[in-house]
């Protein structure tokens, strides 16, 4: 009755640059998410942050047409042949760009202008933008794992459940001041009181079954780490395994209770919690469609969803200093 994907995708080949300081001598490509947190009033372009990168000594370009979408400026960067495509904007944006260059030999740079910045703080590239920008020339070229769903990757985690609903109410309300804070905590609370939980079975790669209700499943590209303070942070990101997590109640005291067992580095014992790895698992629904959240993007995917690790499939820069810094 239900379908397990038994294989992953072989480790590629490595990556074609070296693993030194990637230097100024690259070509530098730039994409713009003119609605991501920093640039969304428009006071940031393409042309200001190519002027900074070109004073860092970069040889940095941009094709980018303010009318453009995403989509064709990601299109742009692939054909500009530059070897590395910086991505400015947030999580969604740097999700976005990176999808184009997994399983090549372009490298991604990041440029965090987002409100999260998940990758960026896995990678310890700075979040200050003149210090990202002044680190870059420094950094280092590294293959990391990426996850996949249904064919779509993703760097950081996808979410089913009650999550989505809050993502999409977010996106709604941002940039509308404190009002809108209030509006969606009142919208956070009574979601998560009315929640309803979802029937699931989940087979991993290896033909292990589970049968859940839950209140919200979540799939991370490599396991979370326990840690005092560690929100959702990996030190690892080339393991080569998915995280399981699986809320299986939901309520205000739930929540509350997970969120203080992160804080004090203990939420891998929460009662209402499931946790498990895998190379890569499919979940059933009675439900065609699922509504999930990718990377902080909220979009319906068909089911069954079929999700797994795409083992050292991208490579990007980080610091080689950095908490998950090849040696």
């Amino acid at each position: 009755m239900i379908d397990a994907l038994t294989t992953a995708s072989p480790p590629l080949a490595p990556d074609a640059l070296p693993n030194a300081r990637i230097g100024a001598k690259r070509r530098w490509h730039l994409v713009l998410n003119a609605r991501s947190g920093a640039s969304a009033d428009g006071a940031l372009t393409a042309s200001d942050l190519v002027t900074r990168l070109r004073a860092a000594g970069l040889d940095a370009d941009t094709g980018d047409d303010p009318e453009a979408t995403l989509a064709q400026k990601v299109e742009a960067a692939i054909e500009s042949g530059a070897e590395v495509i910086v991505a400015a904007g947030g999580d969604g944006t740097i999700t976005a760009v990176a999808s184009a260059l997994v399983g090549t030999d372009r490298t991604l740079a990041l440029l965090p202008l987002g409100t999260a910045n998940l990758l960026a703080r896995d990678l310890g590239v700075p979040l200050d933008l003149d210090a990202a920008i002044a680190a870059l020339a420094t950094m280092a070229p590294k293959r990391i794992d990426v996850g996949e769903v249904n064919g779509t990757v993703f760097l950081h985690k996808i979410v089913l459940g009650f999550v989505p609903g809050l993502a999409a109410a977010r996106e709604r309300l941002r940039g509308r001041g404190f009002w809108a804070s209030f509006a969606f905590l009142r919208h956070f609370v009574r979601r998560v009181r009315r929640t309803r939980r979802i029937s699931a079975h989940l087979t991993t790669g290896d033909g292990r079954r589970r049968v859940v209700r839950a209140a919200a499943i979540a799939v991370s590209n490599n396991a979370y780490d326990e840690g005092v303070g560690r929100f959702f942070c990996r030190s690892r990101l080339d393991g080569g395994s998915l995280g399981l997590y699986v809320l299986r109640r939901p309520g205000l005291f739930t929540m509350v209770k997970l969120a203080a067992g992160m804080l004090v580095g203990r939420w891998r014992r929460s009662e209402e919690l499931w946790v498990g790895a895998a190379k890569s698992v499919v979940l059933r629904s009675r439900r065609r469609r699922l509504m999930l959240m990718i990377d902080g993007e909220v979009s319906g995917f068909s089911t069954p969803l079929k999700v797994r690790i795409r083992p050292q499939a991208l490579s990007v820069l980080a610091p080689a200093a950095g908490p998950d810094a090849s040696g």
